[in-house]
């Protein structure tokens, strides 16, 4: 995929810090972009960067079916599928609930991987389709103190890899994202724990270029070094 332009592109988190940034790099280079929100109060100010707003909740496997069908069974022809959704926490993994663990493997991970699976297929019909998804630094480096977050994205980097080497063979590109701490104020914003003193992260629009143009420039991955210097 050398040009966006005209193309149409799913951002799943556009009502966030980095799905704002990355909706606003593609609709400036001309791409359809359909945004996703938990909430419908978030629609408006998605309204500047995005053609379409749809409502879908992560933590809901119903939300994500639903809106799986309805992709797949409408005649938007879309060519990306940008990942861009999250949560965080932070604690000792013997302290952090079993409802906390549950919540951030279904954000950030089973809901990412079965929104992948069930739109590869529609995907597929456009030679020169991707995917992108967001794990992080914390795919490559499991951190202590976020051991739970550490391994739900691991797990969709995991998948990431496995699944991308099948969906090549079916035309579609996957790039999995991995800066490290990015200034989107996620932190603050954590479902458990206080976060730690992590110093100056990534600017959100220096890594939604990066990853715009990874997606332009046929890249296959971007570790966290890509996003280095």
């Amino acid at each position: 995929m050398t040009e966006v332009r005209g193309k149409t592109f799913i951002v799943v988190g556009a009502s966030g810090v980095l799905g704002r940034e990355i909706a606003t790099e593609l609709s400036a280079r001309g791409a359809v972009v359909i945004g996703t929100a938990r909430r419908e109060s978030s629609f408006s100010e998605m309204t500047v960067y995005s053609s379409r707003q749809v409502e879908l909740d992560l933590e809901d496997s119903d939300s994500v079916t639903s809106f799986v069908a309805d992709v797949t069974s409408g005649s938007a022809n879309v060519n990306g599928l940008v990942l861009a959704a999250g949560l965080v926490a932070f604690g000792a993994a013997n302290e952090t609930p079993a409802n906390i663990t549950h919540r951030l493997m279904a954000v950030n991970a089973t809901a990412p991987i079965v929104l992948a699976a069930g739109l590869a297929p529609t995907l597929a019909k456009n030679a020169d389709s991707v995917i992108v998804s967001l794990s992080g630094k914390v795919a490559e480096m499991p951190t202590a103190g976020i051991a739970a977050y550490s391994a739900s994205k691991a797990a969709l980097h995991a998948y990431s890899v496995a699944a991308g080497r099948e969906l090549r063979r079916a035309n579609v590109r996957w790039v999995d994202a991995r800066p490290g701490h990015t200034e989107t104020g996620l932190a603050s914003r954590a479902i458990f724990g206080d976060a730690p003193n992590f110093g100056a992260g990534l600017s959100p629009e220096s890594v939604a270029r990066r990853i715009v143009e990874a997606i332009v420039a046929d890249e296959k991955d971007l570790p966290s070094s890509a996003f280095e210097g």
